[in-house]
């Protein structure tokens, strides 16, 4: 019994190896073809663009002009600074009840003081730098940046 025991786990053992050696010459000499859906690319484009628009969004501060309850008068108020200061964008805000007209994406508090100063003197209210989310865009980001 115990001959035969011996003799089966031999043959066992054998196989085992001859099989793991037909394994490998098979994987050195065979290839792998891959198939993937187009809509992969898709995929991958929207995530690139959905991760530049996050980078764009970053805390920064923004000239406040004007904060009034009336939607004219800030309108109007946002037609004159984009008449005297082209250069900046503008944004009319809306935070229940007020309309905030608000200048320029600036990374600094420094940066937007000095465009604080310009409007004071043009505009007679209150004129604040405040604290928001603005937008960077990709040209000046890569004006920073080295080409290669």
């Amino acid at each position: 019994m115990k001959h035969i025991i011996i003799l089966l786990s031999g043959l066992l053992i054998g196989t085992l190896a001859s099989a793991q050696d037909n394994t490998l010459t098979a994987a050195n000499t065979g290839g792998v073809k891959v198939v993937k859906d187009s809509r992969l690319d898709l995929l991958i484009k929207k995530q690139i663009y959905i991760n530049t628009l996050a980078i764009r969004n970053q805390p920064g501060f923004r000239v406040q002009v004007i904060s009034t309850n009336k939607r004219n008068e800030a309108t109007d108020m946002k037609a004159r600074v984009m008449q005297l200061y082209p250069d900046y964008r503008t944004y009319l805000d809306y935070q229940a009840p007020y309309f905030k007209v608000r200048v320029g994406d600036f990374k600094t508090r420094d940066e937007a003081a000095d465009l604080r100063e310009k409007l004071s003197s043009s505009f007679t209210g209150g004129v604040f730098v405040v604290p928001a989310i603005i937008n960077l865009q990709p040209e000046k980001e890569a004006g920073n940046e080295e080409s290669y």
